[in-house]
């Protein structure tokens, strides 16, 4: 795992067993799908979600009797387990007293001051952080008079009212998020706040979409975020498995260096050069790696133009020919593969290297 040198140094806030903020590796986390009153297919997609990489998961909340489960999801999962609390404190109150090891609430909807002071009190007594998760969709209507609608400056101002309340009484256990559909609205709020405060923050874009439109937002507003340093976790919003969420998550953090879990595949578009069934042949490698840990970096290049270089600069890579490819693996050519064993050999050749612990 990577660190990024010139990441903004936050306060250190520990949810479980993970500590984010500081120079810790930043935090892939996304939230359950499931009915939440379901408890066993709650589980079920949850430890789905840890097999592949997901580090925080949050559950919704919406009424007293999924709260009273949050102790049995619990007790299923092996990550920290975060509660999604919306309009009524005493949620939060109960998703406490169940075990869980965060709590999200939204400065916009809580209501009375009195209310945000008592969930305070419970963290406080025991010892559970909280995240103070903005919104535009859910600014105080005193905030949109003043800023002239969900700008980022009313977005910030919103969260920082949220913060003095609990600042007020000496709770500092914080991790905050500026949420926004628009892009350019999440990342100016999250610039604004980071000179004014050095909590964590919780990166995404909210209601990015369907998967495709929605990575794209999410890696041009998480993305652009993180090149600047700021960010200590992030969440894929998407309107899909939240599988994919958390491998969008990863394909951002890796194109940035920031983080190394698993393969990075590098492949040409093709053009007319190409002379052999190159997407088959990716396709079919990606999902035969997908659930290789190692930091590998695979190259399948079409031609010869610039495949033998790009393939021979990666851990193992394929530089296609005429119904046919050679295997390079860290710099040699190792093998040759008429188009029908390409993967097969490319496969032998990636155990090889594997079992032998030379890819680092």
């Amino acid at each position: 795992m990577k660190k990024s040198a010139n990441r903004k140094k936050t306060r250190v806030v520990k949810i479980g067993n993970i500590k984010i903020g500081g120079r810790n590796p930043i935090a892939v986390q996304s939230m359950a799908k499931t009915d939440p009153h379901n408890i066993n297919e709650t589980i079920k997609q949850i430890r789905r979600l840890e097999e592949n990489g997901c580090e925080l998961i949050r559950v919704a909340v919406p009424d007293g009797e999924a709260a009273k489960k949050l102790s049995k999801i619990k007790e299923g999962i092996h990550i920290p387990l975060i509660a999604d609390i919306h309009y009524d404190y005493k949620l939060a109150i109960e998703s406490v007293k169940q075990g869980v090891q965060k709590i999200r609430i939204n400065p916009g909807n809580i209501g009375a001051r009195w209310k945000v002071e008592e969930i305070v009190k419970v963290c406080k007594e025991r010892d559970i952080p909280i995240r103070v998760g903005g919104n535009t969709g859910s600014i105080k209507e005193k905030y949109l008079k003043q800023f002239g609608g969900p700008t980022a400056q009313a977005l910030v101002e919103s969260v920082l009212n949220e913060l003095n309340i609990i600042e007020s009484m000496g709770f500092e256990s914080i991790v905050v998020s500026l949420k926004s559909s628009n892009v350019r609205t999440m990342i100016e709020a999250n610039r604004l706040f980071s000179l004014v405060r050095d909590y964590p923050l919780h990166l995404g874009v909210t209601e990015a979409g369907p998967p495709g439109r929605g990575e794209v937002l999410s890696a041009v507003g998480i993305g652009t975020l993180l090149a600047e340093g700021l960010g200590d976790t992030i969440r894929v919003s998407l309107t899909c498995d939240p599988l994919r969420e958390v491998t969008a998550a990863y394909s951002i953090l890796k194109a940035l260096g920031l983080r190394t879990m698993g393969p990075r595949i590098i492949s040409c578009p093709t053009c007319g050069r190409l002379e052999f069934d190159m997407e088959r042949v990716l396709g079919e490698i990606e999902k035969r790696v997908e659930k290789i840990k190692e930091p590998l970096t695979i190259a399948v290049m079409g031609c010869s133009v610039n495949g033998p270089g790009e393939a021979k600069e990666a851990d193992i890579g394929i530089a296609g020919g005429k119904n046919s490819a050679v295997i390079f693996k860290k710099g040699k050519i190792v093998a040759t593969a008429q188009e029908k064993d390409i993967i097969e050999v490319f496969l032998s050749e990636l155990n090889t290297l594997i079992e032998e612990d030379i890819w680092q």
